[in-house]
């Protein structure tokens, strides 16, 4: 059973959505992010990184860097800037790229459900990365960034969500990157209590991208039960701010791999190499560079595209294996691991990782400037992701790369 339930949200008054709301605090780094505040000083980017209201002098995990996150958060709920909604409510957002939708319930997910395991996770997180999202959330004394989740697809909320589309948006505007945003409020109490039964009958809940928003909530809604140990479990800070997507409209991208040497190979070596070890055939129509299906990547080297399939008896090793059996997997442990040397690509300086939103020139970019050879992958599945996020296990370090992405400050989550 899911605890998934409608929450009071804040967010920004009608006309001031498009400005405020912004990308997730984790794609930029302080330069960029620093520059995208000033290029728009309304920017939700300005409070969910607030160390670019200071010189670089100032360390960005300063104590008073969190204070004036918390101090501009709650200064715009004082000039209107953003308003309180005065009912629990269920949010949709809806977001289309490239002709592509994706409609999510905005709502609020236990934390004990992520505790107990009825929200699955298939990444682990390190506290250094959690540490930093948890001072904001503590200092802000709200949850200002959704995390992304999925669940099975499900009739009744389909049912309801198509019904609430049909009429007036709270918000609909196209950020600069061309991604539609439509946001819709669910207050009828029968649809509320219909969308909270449906999330009670599933049994397993996943998150599909913000591991560490995740972790860092739950640490904050603990520290705040041992700060109230009268709690009685309803309290806002038993809950965190979510967006949750039925698995048949998400869409994983591939994550792409570049290195940036051949481990010693000479170009004709490695490819002698390669030949041993899978089916390799060089592509000579551009359209096919990308690889079109499941046991299969493409590899660029020295101006040539190549397309390479796992070999059959590699495929039926570990096809019982949903880790294993991964094409991010079986790359790593035929290829990257015993030809390139590189054991563990979450610290080897030698690999570097490209989301498949860059495209494919990108890697071609890459290797003409700082990389020997780059690797092009199939997306991994959602049902790929849901398996091994059922056997308990982990994916391997970036298998997975979501578009569009959620726009923080669209929903703030007040934790009193």
């Amino acid at each position: 059973m899911a605890d998934i339930r409608p929450f009071m949200s804040i967010r920004p008054e009608k006309g001031k959505a498009a400005k405020i709301a912004a990308l997730p605090y984790d794609v930029y780094n302080r330069k960029e992010a620093t520059v995208e505040v000033e290029k728009n000083p309304e920017s939700f980017l300005k409070i969910d990184r607030a160390e670019t209201g200071y010189p670089l002098s100032v360390d960005m995990y300063d104590e008073k860097v969190y204070q004036r996150a918390h101090d501009l958060l709650w200064g715009m709920v004082e000039d209107g800037s953003f308003i309180r909604d005065q009912k629990k409510c269920y949010y949709i957002y809806e977001l289309t790229m490239n002709g592509r939708t994706q409609t999510g319930i905005t709502a609020c997910a236990s934390i004990d459900d992520y505790l107990n395991g009825v929200i699955k996770k298939h990444e682990n997180t390190r506290a250094e990365k959690e540490a930093d999202r948890i001072h904001h959330v503590d200092a802000c004394n709200a949850q200002t960034g959704p995390i992304f989740l999925a669940y099975r697809s499900n009739p009744v909320i389909n049912e309801i969500v198509e019904k609430v589309k049909a009429g007036e948006a709270e918000y609909d505007f196209t950020s600069e990157d061309g991604i539609r945003h439509r946001v819709f409020e669910i207050s009828d109490d029968d649809k509320i209590a219909a969308i909270s039964q449906a999330f009670e009958n599933m049994a397993d809940i996943y998150i599909a991208d913000g591991h560490h928003r995740a972790a860092s909530a739950v640490k904050v809604g603990l520290k705040r039960r041992e700060e109230h140990p009268d709690y009685d479990g309803t309290e806002e800070f038993n809950y965190f701010l979510s967006v949750l997507f039925p698995d048949d409209q998400l869409m994983i991208m591939d994550y792409n791999r570049v290195v940036k040497d051949l481990n010693g190979y000479s170009f004709q070596s490695f490819y002698k190499e390669m030949k041993k070890r899978f089916d390799v055939t060089e592509i000579t129509d551009q359209k096919e560079k990308r690889p079109q299906e499941k046991g299969s990547f493409t590899m660029y080297m020295e101006g040539h595209w190549f397309l390479c399939k796992f070999r059959e008896d590699d495929l039926a090793a570990v096809a019982d294996d949903p880790v294993k059996s991964l094409d991010v997997s079986m790359l790593q442990d035929l290829l990257l691991h015993p030809v390139l040397g590189i054991g563990d690509p979450k610290t080897d300086g030698r690999i570097d990782f490209v989301g498949g939103i860059r495209g494919m020139d990108e890697l071609v970019r890459r290797c003409e400037e700082d990389c020997s050879v780059a690797f092009a992958m199939y997306p991994t599945s959602i049902t790929e992701l849901f398996s091994v996020a059922d056997a308990g296990k982990l994916m391997p370090p970036k298998s997975t790369w979501f578009e569009p992405k959620l726009r923080s400050g669209l929903f703030i989550h007040s934790l009193e």
